[in-house]
C-alpha cells in the first residue's frame, strides 16, 4: 500500500498521485502494464532538472518503485505483457533510484533497498538468460538477447548512479551465475557488465572477499583456456588488463596463481586482432617476473606475430581452396537445425492432439455418467437390477462387436496379399472374356447349304404332303391393301424389335463398363492406406491428372442434366425408346466420363 505523505511535503505531482491509486485498487496481473506510464511521466522532465527530482521523490514515497522491484520477482511469462514489460520496468526502475534524494531515512535507502534492486535486476538477467540458451527460434532468440541487453543497461546505468552498488553486484551470487556461462552472446554481455563496474571503481577488488574475486578471475582465465572466440578472448583480455593496471597488488596475483597465463596468451590468442591489449597485458605480467627480460619477451612477441602471421597466411590459402566443404557443412548445419525445429514442431502437435484426446475421453465419460446417472435417479429402485443386467448385456455384445472388428480387420490385412491375387485373376478373366465374345461376334456367318441326305424322290413326297395340307387348310383371302397394312406391321415390329435389340446391347455394355469401374474402384478402395497412414501423395490415385478427361466429364455430365430436365413435348420424336434407356448421344456422354483407373472426375 503507498505511503501517506506527510504534512513537511510539498503538492505531489497529480500524475504520480493518480497512477499510485490506480495501482493500489487494480488487480495482480494489471500493475505491470500501469507501471509502465512512470516512463512517460519520468521523460516529461529534463534529467537532472528538480521537476525530475519531485517527481523521483514522489515515485519513492508513494512506494511505486517497490511496486516495480517486487514486479521483477514474477514469472512474466504468464503475465500480460511478458519479458518486454519486465525489461522495461528494470529500466524505470534503474532510472528512477540514480539522482534519488531520499531525506527521511536514508540509510533505509541505501543499505537495504538499492541492494535488494539490484539484486532482483539479476535475478531477472538469469532467468532471460535461461530462456536466451533454451529458445531455438531466431526471432525469439533475439528479442531475448535484446531485452538482456536492456537490463544490463539498466544494472550498470544503477550502479553507475551509486558506485557503492559495485561491490555488491560482484559478490551477488546471481552475477557470478550469469558470468560462469558458456553462451557466447550474454557472456559478452555480462564482461561488458564486469568492465563498466571496473571503469567506474577501479578499486572494487580490492574490497570484496578472497572468494569473490578468485571466482572471478578464474571464470576470465577459463574462458581464455576454453575457447577460440576473440570477442570472448578480446573481453577477457581487456578485463585482465584493467585489473593489472588500476590494481596493482593484483598482478602478482596473477602471475602466482596462474604460472601458464603468459604462455597461453602469447600462444593462443596473438594475432587474433586485439594484439595491443594484449601485449600490454603480457607486458605487466612479465614486468612483475622479471624486470630483465623486456626486451627478450619483446623479441618473443615479434617472433609471435611473425609466425601468426605466416600461419594465417597459409590458412587463408587452403581456405581458398576448400569453398566446397565450407558450403556442405553449412547445408548439413542448416538441414539438421530444420530438421530438429521439425522434430519439435510435430512434439509439440502431438503433445497438443494427446492432450486434446483425453480431454474428449474424460468429457465423454462424464457426460456417459451424468447420463446413467440421470436414468438411474428416473428407474424405479425394483427395476435397478434388471436396468444393470441389460447395461453388462448391452456393453458385453459392444466389446464383443469390437473385438470381432479387430480380428476380421486384422485377418483382412493379413489375407490382402491373397485377396490382390484374387482380384487380379478375375480381372484377367473378364478381359479375356471380353476378348473371346469379340472374336466370336467379328466371325462371318457361313453361308446357307442345302441340307445333306435329300433326293429329288423325297423332295416331291414332301411337295405332295405340302399342297395336300393346303387343299385341306385353305387360307382365307386376302385383299392387296390388307395385305399392305399387314406388312407395315411387319415392318413395324421388325424395326421395333431392332431398335430394342440393339439398346439392350447397348444397357449390357454400359453395365458391364460400370461393372468394371466399380471393381476397379473397389479394388483402390482396399488397397489405399489408412486414413492415420494417409499422406497427400496418396490422394492423387483418386483424382484424374488429365485435364481434357475432367472437362469432358463435365460436359457430359451437364448434358445428362439438360436430357433428364427436357419438356415431355421435346420427347415425341424419340419412338420405341423407355423410360429407363438412355439416348446415343447421352450414353456416350456419359461413358465418356471413364478413363483408364477407373477414376471419374466431375
Amino acid at each position: 500500500m503507498a505511503n501517506v505523505p506527510s504534512a513537511g511535503w510539498a503538492a505531489a505531482d497529480p500524475r504520480v498521485l493518480a497512477l499510485a491509486a490506480q495501482v493500489t485498487e487494480s488487480k495482480e496481473q494489471d500493475i505491470p502494464l500501469l507501471l509502465l506510464k512512470l516512463k512517460g511521466i519520468l521523460n516529461s522532465a529534463s534529467l537532472g532538472s528538480e521537476e525530475s527530482k519531485k517527481i523521483k521523490q514522489d515515485v519513492y514515497n508513494y512506494d511505486l518503485t517497490q511496486y516495480c522491484m517486487l514486479v521483477l520477482r514474477q514469472d512474466h511469462s504468464r503475465l500480460r505483457g511478458g519479458w518486454a514489460t519486465a525489461a522495461q520496468l528494470a529500466e524505470i526502475l534503474s532510472h528512477c533510484c540514480v539522482g534519488l534524494e531520499v531525506k527521511e531515512d536514508p540509510e533505509e535507502f541505501h543499505n537495504k533497498f538499492l541492494p535488494s534492486a539490484i539484486d532482483n535486476l539479476l535475478f531477472l538477467g538469469r532467468r532471460l538468460q535461461a530462456r536466451f540458451i533454451r529458445t531455438i527460434k531466431d526471432e525469439e532468440k533475439q528479442d531475448f538477447l535484446h531485452w538482456f541487453q536492456t537490463v544490463a543497461d539498466a544494472i550498470c546505468w544503477l550502479f553507475g548512479g551509486h558506485i557503492q552498488l559495485a561491490t555488491c553486484v560482484l559478490q551477488n551470487d546471481h552475477f557470478l551465475q550469469l558470468l560462469i556461462t558458456d553462451d557466447t552472446e550474454t557472456a559478452i554481455i555480462t564482461m561488458s557488465i564486469l568492465h563498466s563496474i571496473f571503469r567506474v571503481n577501479s578499486s572494487v577488488l580490492l574490497r570484496v572477499d578472497e572468494e569473490t574475486l578468485h571466482s572471478i578471475l578464474d571464470e576470465l582465465v577459463y574462458k581464455l583456456s576454453s575457447t577460440t572466440n576473440p570477442v570472448i578472448g578480446n573481453a577477457a583480455t581487456k578485463l585482465l588488463l584493467l585489473v593489472a593496471k588500476f590494481c596493482k597488488q593484483l598482478v602478482k596475483l596473477l602471475t602466482t596463481r596462474y604460472k601458464g597465463l603468459k604462455g597461453l596468451l602469447s600462444k593462443q590468442w596473438t594475432g587474433k586482432g586485439f594484439d595491443r591489449d594484449l601485449g600490454q597485458l603480457l607486458d605487466l605480467l612479465y614486468l612483475e617476473q622479471s624486470n630483465g627480460k623486456g626486451e627478450m619477451q619483446r623479441q618473443h612477441q615479434a617472433a609471435c606475430i611473425i609466425q601468426a602471421t605466416w600461419r594465417g597466411f597459409q590458412t587463408r590459402k587452403r581456405l581458398k581452396k576448400l569453398p566446397q566443404a565450407v558450403t556442405t557443412l553449412q547445408r548439413s548445419f542448416r538441414a539438421k537445425r530444420e530438421q530438429e525445429l521439425q522434430h519439435l514442431k510435430k512434439q509439440k502437435e502431438d503433445e497438443s492432439l494427446k492432450l486434446q484426446m483425453q480431454l474428449q475421453r474424460q468429457r465423454a465419460m462424464r457426460l456417459f455418467h451424468e447420463r446413467q446417472l440421470a436414468v438411474l435417479e428416473i428407474i424405479h429402485a425394483s427395476q435397478v437390477n434388471k436396468y444393470m443386467e441389460e447395461m453388462e448385456g448391452k456393453s458385453a455384445l459392444t466389446i464383443q462387436r469390437f473385438w470381432r472388428g479387430y480380428r476380421a480387420r486384422r485377418n483382412f490385412h493379413q489375407q490382402r496379399q491373397s485377396l490382390k491375387e484374387y482380384k487380379a485373376a478375375v480381372v484377367i478373366q473378364r478381359a479375356a472374356c471380353k476378348f473371346l465374345e469379340k472374336q466370336r461376334r467379328r466371325r462371318p456367318l457361313s453361308p446357307w447349304k442345302d441340307p445333306k441326305g435329300l433326293t429329288d424322290e423325297r423332295r416331291l413326297a414332301l411337295q405332295q404332303k405340302v399342297d395336300d395340307y393346303i387343299k385341306l387348310h385353305p387360307a382365307s383371302q386376302m385383299s392387296e391393301e390388307m395385305s399392305k397394312e399387314l406388312h407395315v406391321q411387319a415392318q413395324e415390329k421388325l424395326a421395333e424389335f431392332l431398335l430394342r435389340s440393339r439398346l439392350d446391347q447397348r444397357a449390357a455394355q454400359r453395365r458391364e463398363m460400370l461393372m468394371a469401374q466399380v471393381n476397379t474402384d473397389v479394388e483402390l478402395l482396399m488397397n489405399a492406406p489408412g486414413l492415420a497412414e494417409a499422406a497427400e501423395k496418396d490422394l492423387d490415385v483418386f483424382l484424374s491428372r488429365s485435364i481434357p478427361v475432367a472437362t469432358k466429364a463435365r460436359q457430359s455430365h451437364n448434358t445428362m442434366l439438360k436430357y433428364t430436365r427436357w419438356p415431355w413435348w421435346k420427347k415425341l420424336g424419340v419412338e420405341f425408346e423407355e423410360d429407363d434407356v438412355i439416348p446415343d448421344d447421352a450414353l456416350h456422354a456419359e461413358l465418356g466420363t471413364l478413363f483408364i483407373g477407373g477414376n471419374k472426375s466431375f
